[in-house]
């Protein structure tokens, strides 16, 4: 079979959530291989996609991106992506606060050992 890429794809196993249609539901997928320019995507069941634009968002690369269905048998799907950039999802502030707590952690706990007469 004449494999016409762009790039080649990295195997991987990420959870995803695809937009299904054009009212904004949602379906959980796995990404079973993920280039530079698509992905290949497997469904639980057989899923009906909108042709022109769909969206998929994997959360753990925190990343989500437009594409469009360049092919689909039985429940997998080949997708191209539509922007050569994807679009960060909104970051979470939970390693700012983490490394905030971190730091007060060590200044209690010089305190502590000044207290204690150990510092």
């Amino acid at each position: 079979m004449l494999d016409r890429r762009q790039s080649a794809r990295d195997k991987v196993i990420y959870g995803g959530l695809a937009e299904v249609d054009e009212s904004g539901a949602t379906r959980e997928c796995v990404v079973r291989n993920i280039s530079d320019h698509g992905a290949r995507v497997e469904f639980d069941s057989l899923v009906k996609l909108p042709k022109e634009k769909m969206s998929l968002t994997i959360a753990r690369k925190g990343r989500s991106f437009l594409a469009r269905v360049v092919w689909w048998r039985d429940n997998f799907v080949g997708i191209a992506f539509s922007s050569d950039r994807p679009y960060e999802l909104p970051v979470s502030d939970i390693e700012e606060r983490l490394r905030k707590s971190e730091k007060k952690k060590r200044q209690l706990q010089r305190r502590i050992n000044e207290l204690l007469g150990e510092g």
